[in-house]
């Protein structure tokens, strides 16, 4: 088995002759959660589609395991690796089952009904991300927590090694955020899967990530494990956040504490707001 899921070498990715990736090697180690991380134009969502055959190299190679992505059949590649885009799209007539079952396409042959592996497959997926109430609900009925809990089931009925996910977070209130990101760690380590993912919240990556990198104008600045990884300052370079790092009481991960503001908050006094009463709809 190679040891890295996703490998690139001499990689040029852009838009309209407009160069954004411009990177020599890059590694996704395989078996692991890796997270790109960077501020918003640091090129984290094109790199990653340019890794997935989505976005056309303007050079270089990518290689999924042992296999050339160019040289790899479309339908060979669904069956080693998933994507899930930051705006998915689908019509708001489809119920969750049926766009379910989408994620089955790798298998299934035109014009014959979904096997009992398909059905079996779309069953786990809607077990794993919990909406068997849902099941026959339209997505246009959905919120949106709701509905990207159904794009990842999709993804997960694909039932492949690599899973690539833009802003999987997206939408989803703080709970079912580590919902998501619970469920991700359960299938690397129980089901062995690589995950690449695009997050924002670094608090997250730093913990539920194996390995982390960070891009900034199109560039890989560093990569590494968080507790390589995390230090103020890197994170003023690629953020331009003042920040504070420190041991996480419980997760046993690095916990960053913004400082940005903070002493010019404190200098204004303001009065304590009057308490505030639930009422019984509260409950």
């Amino acid at each position: 088995m190679n040891k890295h899921a996703i490998r690139a070498t001499n990689l040029r990715v852009g838009y309209r002759g407009t160069l954004l990736i411009d990177e020599g090697r890059l590694e996704f180690p395989a078996g692991h959660i890796s997270v790109l991380l960077g501020a918003n134009g640091s090129g984290k969502s094109t790199l990653l589609k340019a890794l997935a055959g989505l976005h056309p190299l303007q050079g270089g190679q990518v290689w999924i395991g042992d296999e050339n992505l160019a040289a790899t059949p479309a339908r060979r590649l669904a069956q080693r690796l998933a994507f899930l885009p930051q705006h998915p799209n689908a019509p708001e007539t489809l119920t969750v089952t049926e766009l379910v079952m989408l994620g089955r396409y790798p298998y299934r042959r035109p014009f014959l009904p979904p096997s009992r592996e398909d059905r079996a497959a779309v069953e786990e997926a809607l077990s794993q991300t919990d909406l068997h109430d849902l099941s026959e609900r339209s997505l246009g009925t959905l919120s949106g927590g709701q509905r990207q809990r159904a794009w990842l089931a999709m993804v997960l009925a694909q039932q492949s090694d690599i899973l690539m996910l833009d802003e999987p977070t997206s939408y989803l209130d703080l709970s079912h955020q580590y919902d998501l990101l619970n469920l991700i760690w359960q299938l690397n380590r129980e089901q062995g899967k690589t995950l690449v993912l695009v997050l924002h919240d670094l608090n997250l990556a730093f913990e539920f990530a194996d390995h982390l990198i960070y891009m900034k104008g199109g560039r890989i600045c560093a990569q590494g494990s968080p507790a390589a990884t995390a230090n103020p300052e890197l994170i003023e370079e690629i953020f331009g956040l003042h920040c504070e790092i420190r041991p996480h009481p419980q997760a046993f991960c690095p916990l960053l504490i913004p400082l940005a503001g903070q002493r010019n908050r404190r200098q204004v006094a303001m009065p304590a707001p009057p308490p505030v009463l639930c009422s019984d709809k509260c409950d």
